[in-house]
């Protein structure tokens, strides 16, 4: 208690880091028109080009940095518990893979990962979300779902065959994006056979639209709270 991996002593800047930071201002003044984007360019293009004599300076001071870092790290340990010390161990831990699954999905982004297939019930929630009446979007959430529990099999029927659809759509766009994946020598992103022809154990589809409901409610919540 009273300990947060928040209090834990900042990692030094890299001597690439410090320079950008020390001239950013001055390539945006002479450059105000450039996007974030050309702006680091031009600011890597320069420390390229920084003659050796020039970098040795950032480098000492990153030099000096780690050297102070290293005492305080040493006195944050020192303070705590094994108990606090294993806590922000895992804390940590959750913090890092956090990070590598919100890079790993943006990276999956930029190489155009097709969008899973959608079920029937997600179809139909996306389709009338906006136009149903609740006073949050869990209340809106919960009066979906009980429509879409009293929805008779014909009337369900348009939704689950959409859903058919999408699945068929999913596969063929996932074939050729693997395919391309191959190309690019990134074989570690693509399906194995078996994960292709493995299918869920059978589950009633109470279970199963129970699971979305459960599932799109705490998107719903995230996006409030956004908000």
């Amino acid at each position: 208690r009273g300990i947060s991996s928040d209090q834990r002593p900042k990692r030094p800047l890299t001597a690439y880091l410090r320079f950008v930071i020390d001239n950013r201002p001055a390539f945006r003044e002479k450059n105000p028109e450039a996007s974030n984007l050309e702006l680091i360019k031009k600011l890597a293009g320069a420390w390229k080009e920084l003659p050796a004599s020039q970098k040795q300076i950032y480098e000492e001071a990153r030099k000096t940095d780690w050297k102070r870092y290293g005492e305080q790290m040493a006195a944050y340990k020192a303070q705590l518990t094994p108990a606090q010390a294993a806590a922000l161990k895992e804390e940590r831990r959750k913090q890092l893979a956090k990070r590598r699954s919100i890079r790993a999905k943006r990276e999956l982004n930029l190489l155009g990962k097709p969008k899973r297939a959608r079920s029937g019930f997600n179809i139909f929630l996306s389709e009338n979300f906006q136009e149903s009446e609740g006073i949050s979007p869990v209340a809106k959430l919960k009066k979906l779902f009980d429509t879409w529990q009293k929805l008779s099999t014909s009337q369900k029927q348009p939704y689950l065959q959409l859903a058919e659809d999408d699945k068929v759509r999913y596969e063929n766009e996932m074939k050729s994006w693997e395919a391309k994946m191959i190309e690019l020598g990134r074989e570690d992103l693509v399906r194995s056979k078996k994960q292709r022809l493995k299918k869920k154990p059978a589950e009633t589809a109470k279970q199963s639209e129970t699971a979305e409901a459960s599932s799109a409610g705490n998107k719903a919540k995230f996006k409030k709270s956004e908000e």
